[in-house]
C-alpha cells in the first residue's frame, strides 16, 4: 500500500525516554478470542521496521462500510491518502525491562480498530507503560478477523497437515443498524466488551513471556482502562465490573450505550477528557451522574477540538480536507493530543501510585491551560441531572 500525498503529515513521534515497540497478539483464533496490538518500551534496534498504520486493505473496506460509501472507490482513495503511513513504533522489537510497567487497556470507538489511536498508545509506551489496544470482535470495529477450522470439504484439496493450513481467515465487518431497528439494545450488547478487556489484561503477560522473552514485566497491581467515544462507555462498564482496573480515562465518551444502573456501582476514579464540538447536554448529564464527593471524578474540555481529534486521522489529512471531513478542529492537532496525553499521564500517576514526574502536569487535570476548559462548555440544566 502507498500514497503520494504524505508530505509534512504523519503521526507525531513519542516524547518519552523510551523507544517503543509493538506487536499483534491473538488469544484464541476464534471469534470469541481476544485480539489486540501491544505497545511497550523496547530496546533500540536497527533490525526492526516501523509498523504499518493500516495493516491491510480489508480495513479500508471496513471503513467504507462504516461511512456507507462504495468499497472499490474508497479503497483507492484511502490507499492514496493513508496507505504509506507508519506508526512511530518498531514492529516486534525486543522488550526493554528495567522495572515493572503499569498497564493500560485501550478500547477503540465505533467503526475504528486496533491501530487508529497510535499517537496516544505510543506516547504512553514511551513513558513506561504497556498498552494493549483491543480490536473488538462484536461488530463495533469497522473490520477485524478471526480464523475457523477448515471443513472436510475444504481440507479435501489440501495435503499439508500443518496446523496453520487447517485454519481459514474470516473477516468480520461493522454491523449497521437494520431498518426499523432500535440502536440501544445493539450498542448496549456490544458495550459488553469487558470480556475483551479482561482477556487482554490476562493474556498480555503471555505475550511478554513467550514473544518478548521477559518475565515479570507487567505491574498487574497498576492497571487502568482507557477508551474513546464508544470505548469511553466501555471504560465505565469495565470499571463497574472489574476491580483490577484502578482508574479510567474516557476520551469524548459516548454515554448512550450504558444502563443507568451502572453509574452508582462505579467506585474508581474517572477522568473525562472531552472535545469542544461533540458533547451535548444529555451526554454530559449522564457523565455527571458519576459525580462523587469521595471518589475523584474529573472533567476537562480541549478548546477547538472535534470528536475525531483523538484518533490518528487528524494528523494524516491536510487542513482543508481534515476540516471538511470533520477530522480536524481549530486547534493544532499536535497541541491537542499533547494536552490530552499529559493530562492522562498526570491522572494515571495520581491514581496508580506511580513514582514518575508526571505530576508536573497536575494543573491540566483541573483545566489550567489557555487551551482547556475546566469541566465542560455545555450548559446542563439542573433538571437534566
Amino acid at each position: 500500500m502507498g500514497n503520494a500525498c504524505s508530505n509534512n503529515l504523519g503521526i507525531p513521534p513519542a516524547n518519552g525516554p523510551n523507544h517503543v515497540g509493538c506487536t499483534d497478539f491473538m488469544m484464541d483464533h476464534t471469534a470469541q478470542g481476544s485480539f489486540f496490538r501491544l505497545y511497550y518500551p523496547c530496546q533500540e534496534t536497527e533490525k526492526s521496521e516501523k509498523a504499518d498504520w493500516v495493516p491491510c486493505r480489508e480495513y479500508f473496506n471496513g471503513l467504507a462500510d462504516f461511512m456507507k460509501i462504495n468499497r472499490t472507490l474508497s479503497e483507492r482513495i484511502f490507499n492514496y491518502l493513508f496507505g504509506s503511513f507508519k506508526i512511530p513504533a518498531f514492529l516486534d522489537a525486543p522488550f526493554k525491562s528495567r522495572e515493572k510497567c503499569p498497564v493500560v487497556i485501550f478500547s477503540h470507538g465505533l467503526g475504528a480498530f486496533r491501530t487508529l489511536y497510535s499517537a496516544i498508545c505510543v506516547e504512553l509506551a514511551s513513558q513506561g507503560f504497556i498498552v494493549a489496544s483491543v480490536e473488538h470482535r462484536d461488530q463495533s470495529a469497522s473490520a477485524t478477523f478471526y480464523f475457523h477450522e477448515k471443513t472436510d470439504s475444504e481440507n479435501a484439496s489440501k495435503t499439508s497437515a500443518s496446523a496453520q493450513s487447517n485454519l481459514v481467515k474470516e473477516w468480520m465487518y461493522y454491523r449497521t443498524l437494520r431498518h426499523g431497528e432500535s440502536e440501544f439494545p445493539l450498542r448496549n450488547k456490544q458495550n459488553m466488551k469487558l470480556k475483551s478487556c479482561q482477556l487482554s489484561l490476562h493474556c498480555s503477560n503471555c505475550v511478554l513471556l513467550s514473544s518478548l522473552h521477559e518475565q515479570n514485566s507487567m505491574d498487574l497491581c497498576r492497571v487502568a482502562v482507557m477508551g474513546h467515544s464508544f470505548g469511553g462507555a466501555t471504560v465505565i462498564e469495565s470499571l463497574c465490573k472489574e476491580v483490577n482496573f484502578k482508574c479510567g480515562v474516557a476520551l469524548d465518551a459516548w454515554m448512550f450505550p450504558l444502563d443507568d444502573e451502572i453509574f452508582p456501582r462505579v467506585k474508581q476514579p474517572i477522568f473525562f477528557i472531552n472535545s469542544e464540538k461533540f458533547q451535548w447536554a444529555g451526554n454530559i448529564s449522564r457523565m455527571r451522574k458519576l459525580d462523587s464527593a469521595v471518589i475523584q471524578r474529573k472533567m476537562i474540555t480541549i478548546r477547538g477540538t472535534v470528536h475525531q481529534s483523538f484518533p490518528d486521522f487528524t494528523f494524516l489529512t491536510g487542513n482543508w480536507l481534515g476540516k471538511l471531513m470533520k477530522l480536524k478542529g481549530e486547534i493544532d492537532p499536535a497541541i491537542a493530543i499533547d494536552l490530552s496525553n499529559k493530562a492522562t499521564l498526570a491522572f494515571l500517576q495520581r491514581h496508580l501510585g506511580l513514582e514518575k514526574n508526571f505530576n508536573q502536569w497536575d494543573p491540566l487535570i483541573d483545566g489550567e491551560d489557555d487551551n482547556l476548559i475546566p469541566g465542560t462548555n455545555v450548559t446542563v440544566l439542573q433538571s437534566a441531572m
